[in-house]
């Protein structure tokens, strides 16, 4: 029979992380009339509320042009898994936001969009040795009614972590028709 000890840590190594956000709703008013370009170039000049997701995981930034976006997200420990990597949902998000940004950033005013799927690779894992993490979306085909985008996730040194592609469905925001 074995028994387990349970070692006791020589150091405090307990973290805390607070973190804050404006209310998703408060902006909503200033996205009547504008493109999904027009709201992410808003987003990343400070114009408009970054959405709380963003505050929540630490994405730093957005650039955005027409079919293409970058999010950037610094490796953290608060991304960890139980092995001591980036935990693959963090990644999916930060995939997952690229790739559905690169549609909103086609669509007129007044058009919304949804995920339908997100096909993820994992290719090398991340931890916070990756340093800052880029993120980048690009719109291969865009329908009348659904787009298709991918995400390609690279570390600090540009090797790549992560790829994805995502089916977006486009429709007509409630209450715009």
């Amino acid at each position: 029979m074995t028994q387990s000890r349970r070692l006791a840590p020589t150091a405090d190594t307990t973290r805390s992380r607070t973190f804050t956000w404006e209310d998703p709703a408060v902006g909503l008013p200033e996205t009547d009339g504008r493109s999904g370009l027009e709201l992410l170039r808003a987003m990343s000049r400070g114009e408009l509320p970054a959405p709380p997701v963003m505050h929540l995981l630490g994405m730093d930034g957005i650039e955005a042009e027409e079919g293409r976006i970058v999010v950037t997200m610094r490796a953290q420990e608060f991304h960890y898994n139980p092995l001591g990597t980036l935990h693959g949902g963090i990644l999916s998000t930060l995939l997952d936001t690229a790739a559905a940004c690169a549609v909103h950033t086609t669509l007129p005013a007044n058009t919304g969009y949804t995920s339908l799927d997100l096909n993820t690779r994992f290719l090398r894992p991340a931890t916070v040795e990756s340093g800052m993490l880029r993120c980048e979306g690009t719109v291969i085909s865009r329908g009348r009614r659904t787009a298709l985008a991918q995400a390609h996730l690279t570390d600090e040194r540009g090797r790549l972590i992560a790829h994805a592609t995502s089916t977006c469905l486009i429709f007509d925001l409630p209450g715009t028709a």
